[in-house]
């Protein structure tokens, strides 16, 4: 984590509805990169202003769009100079993703001459790292920006972001479409979507991506399932912006396991392009133009536009298929993701607490014990010396006890000393 000013005054707190006018003159002073319609990763931007008052009814009670988003501004001098919007990426809330993060484009220095300057990547800094320290359930960060996008990327990589994959993004003309709509597509066993076969979607998800993207994402059974409230909030969306969600997946029977999958949005007043979100086992590449044709075939009932979809680096297959038909490349962006460990208090326990120090004084000893030399020699024990085995003699018994070690004595013959 950088280390920041500690004498900067910036204030960073919840967005408030006195903060809209200067969220509305932030944005416009400082544009983003829009991403494609179909980015999956980052959600489109939500207008504060329109749904302010919805947001805010949402997070008085529990509720599983209560912090979605979350927008926090940062205040210096009573001027917003910063805003920072995120939200949940998956159900069990273990991922946030970075929606977007604004801030104003000129350098900020307080009205006092000894704090220090402000830069935008300090200001921006500030917000990201307010973000990571409040949200405590989210282990993992991700977010995703365009490769043109030099300042976000040095804000992100600042504040220890890493790239995690590429993106490509791809437009398919209304033209293309009718010609791909003309062939029957062979899917005999295409199937609707329900919440039962969500286990069949995971499956699929697991398959179609490397391991350090689906432990970034850390998806599970309940991501691919839709609740009641979730239902309702969907059907309202569609009839408000005039969209249609149509989905199916292909089921393999011998194996048991869904094999393909798609999901499309549809645009049923011509405003704006189709998109459309696609997975395939890598095992089953040739159901890329029998899925493509059966959505070129339900998009025929709608106004002629055009179809957007996105294809990560780890997939070259879905890359290769959508140059061989001739769509075009409409924007390249990167995948970064990062990882947030939080110190965990440590409690102490009982034992602790128990001063056994005072309690036990007379069992203490009188002064700090001092250790004393240590002799080698005495240490070192020197292994004892093989000692030669003796022959038994055969001449005499060996006595066996006392009295007869004595009586063996008296019984042999006095011999004089040659010296006296």
């Amino acid at each position: 984590m950088p280390r920041l000013p500690q004498t900067s005054n910036v204030v960073l707190r919840p967005v408030q509805y006195r903060d809209l006018d200067a969220i509305d003159q932030l944005t416009q002073q400082s544009p983003e990169s829009e991403l494609p319609q179909c980015s999956t990763v980052r959600e489109k931007n939500v207008s504060i202003r329109n749904w302010y008052g919805v947001l805010k009814l949402l997070s008085l009670f529990p509720n599983p769009l209560q912090s979605l988003p979350c927008v926090h501004v940062a205040e210096l001098n009573q001027q917003i100079k910063g805003m920072i919007q995120v939200s949940p990426f998956n159900r069990t809330r273990s991922t946030w993703r970075v929606d977007r993060v604004v801030v104003a484009p000129a350098i900020v220095e307080s009205e006092d001459a000894e704090s220090q300057v402000l830069t935008k990547v300090d200001i921006g800094s500030l917000l990201i790292r307010f973000c990571l320290e409040r949200i405590w359930q989210a282990r993992t960060w991700v977010l995703e920006i365009d490769v043109n996008d030099k300042a976000a990327l040095d804000l992100y990589r600042h504040n220890g972001f890493q790239p995690l994959a590429n993106m490509t993004y791809w437009e398919i003309s209304a033209e293309q479409l009718q010609e791909i709509a003309e062939r029957e597509p062979d899917l005999p066993n295409l199937l609707p979507v329900s919440n039962a076969d969500a286990q069949l979607l995971y499956q699929l998800d697991t398959m179609a991506m490397p391991p350090l993207v689906r432990q970034v994402f850390d998806r599970h059974v309940q991501d691919f399932k839709t609740s009641v409230f979730g239902s309702l909030v969907e059907w309202a969306k569609q009839v408000f912006t005039r969209t249609e969600v149509v989905s199916g997946y292909v089921f393999e029977p011998q194996r048991k396991a869904a094999i393909g999958y798609f999901q499309l949005h549809l645009c049923r007043d011509g405003s704006q392009p189709h998109t459309a979100h696609l997975m395939v086992n890598p095992a089953y590449t040739w159901l890329y133009p029998e899925l493509m044709a059966q959505m070129a075939r339900i998009m025929q009932d709608l106004p002629a536009q055009a179809l957007q979809m996105a294809s990560p680096d780890y997939q070259p297959e879905r890359e290769e298929y959508l140059a061989s038909i001739g769509a075009d490349r409409i924007g390249h962006t990167l995948l970064m993701s990062r990882s947030v460990w939080h110190k965990v208090r440590e409690t102490k326990s009982i034992a602790e607490g128990l001063q056994l120090a005072e309690m036990l004084q007379n069992l203490q000893p009188a002064r700090k014990p001092v250790p004393g030399r240590i002799s080698m020699m005495k240490s070192v024990k020197l292994p004892a010396p093989e000692q030669k085995p003796q022959a038994p003699n055969t001449d005499k018994p060996t006595p066996k006890s006392v009295q007869e070690l004595m009586k063996a004595a008296s019984q042999e013959p006095h011999r004089e000393d040659p010296c006296c």
